[in-house]
């Protein structure tokens, strides 16, 4: 554009509230990176090449609800049904309540269905051998400097055990980490043997909480799962059994719907935006009203005024935007490195880029269409006159 010198002088007109009104934009953009990250991790748990083979078959009531141990014969009966396995939520907390860890009781099958998760073979004949053994994530591992052969307290939120107090202990057996290293859900897990959890808690009698089972066909995965539910359909048990991508959707929606509550603070916050930025465009432009006409008198178009004034409000909330995006791209992976695995932000992907970029230029010809209408219409007598 060939007057990006005068958009770039009229913007830095006022420089402190320039500068401020950056500030305000970066702030918006910071927190959307690091929600939107937020909210696309969730959204893609399960949604990888071996999550696609399985499904996961809990109580059509509520995820808290158990089923029976019974029906894991009855599902590996099933047609299209390779293997089967189970776990139970264990609601761990190490030294403080406030520690929640993510802690399942599984079967001795469990990671055969788990290929991307890598563990030692040394480590998974010492978990088979060790009935308080367990196995932890790296990312947990690294959060509390466990290593193997550490003797570990936790408390159940849920359980207690068979001395009735709710004080448990396990000794690592092993550390496991994912693959692909991008997963940092896996990377937190604590595993214990469910065997063990069973005998030593009055509360279990024979259930579990969940079902995962892999199927040979991934076509034919609606069927499967018709099929599991029709096992236990009109009895006590009814269950939903869904893709595994489908099935943390559901489970996290009964705790939080997180995209509903990204999508309220951000929308809290473009608001904000919207008529923080507005306010300084609309100063902006009658500040400089005596300005703007004598482009008029000089030769500019009022299209030109308009598309100046636009110019100016779309690159104010861009160089803001981007400041903050890539902060945000910064500060995410940081933030999980300092804390040792206790944040996994993932760093701004290309999807927040394109909607981040699109909003920017949205908000920009949004807040800018006023005052640039005004400009347009601008008339050279009148200003000049200070009318």
């Amino acid at each position: 554009m060939k007057y990006m010198h005068l958009v770039w002088a009229a913007l830095f007109r006022r420089k402190t509230r320039t500068f401020l009104t950056l500030a305000s934009i970066m702030a918006a953009f910071l927190l959307f990176g690091l929600l939107d990250g937020i909210r696309t991790t969730f959204g893609q748990l399960g949604q990888n090449a071996d999550g696609a083979q399985r499904l996961q078959t809990g109580s059509k009531l509520s995820f808290i609800e158990t089923l029976p141990l019974s029906l894991r014969t009855r599902i590996a009966q099933v047609d299209n049904i390779e293997a089967v396995t189970y776990a139970n939520w264990f609601g761990g907390a190490y030294q403080d309540p406030r520690n929640q860890i993510f802690s399942f009781a599984v079967a001795d099958n469990y990671l055969d269905l788990y290929p991307e998760i890598e563990v030692a073979p040394e480590a998974r004949e010492a978990f088979t051998r060790n009935r308080t053994g367990a196995l932890v994530g790296q990312a947990l591992a690294t959060r509390f400097g466990w290593k193997v052969g550490d003797r570990v307290p936790l408390q159940s939120t849920i359980f207690p055990n068979a001395d009735g107090t709710l004080n448990w202990e396990f000794e690592i057996v092993g550390i496991f980490r994912s693959r692909d290293g991008e997963s940092g859900f896996t990377d937190g897990l604590f595993l214990l043997r469910y065997d063990y959890f069973a005998e030593s808690t009055p509360y279990v009698d024979g259930d579990v909480g969940w079902y995962v089972s892999r199927v040979r066909d991934v076509r034919q995965a609606d069927a499967a799962a018709k099929a599991i539910d029709a096992l236990s359909a009109n009895s006590p048990h009814e269950t939903k059994t869904m893709t595994e991508q489908a099935a943390f959707a559901s489970q996290l929606k009964q705790m939080a719907d997180i995209g509903l509550i990204v999508g309220s603070i951000m929308g809290a916050v473009f608001f904000t935006l919207l008529l923080l930025t507005g306010n300084t465009m609309a100063q902006a432009v009658r500040e400089r009203t005596s300005e703007l006409a004598v482009l008029k008198t000089i030769g500019f178009s009022s299209t030109s005024v308009l598309l100046m004034v636009l110019a100016e409000s779309v690159l104010l909330v861009v160089l803001g935007g981007v400041l903050g995006l890539g902060l945000a791209a910064i500060a995410g992976p940081a933030l999980g490195q300092g804390s040792g695995g206790v944040l996994n932000l993932p760093p701004v992907g290309l999807q927040s880029w394109l909607l981040g970029l699109a909003l920017m230029v949205a908000i920009g010809l949004l807040v800018g269409a006023l005052p640039a209408l005004r400009g347009m219409r601008l008339n050279i007598v009148d200003a000049l006159a200070g009318r």
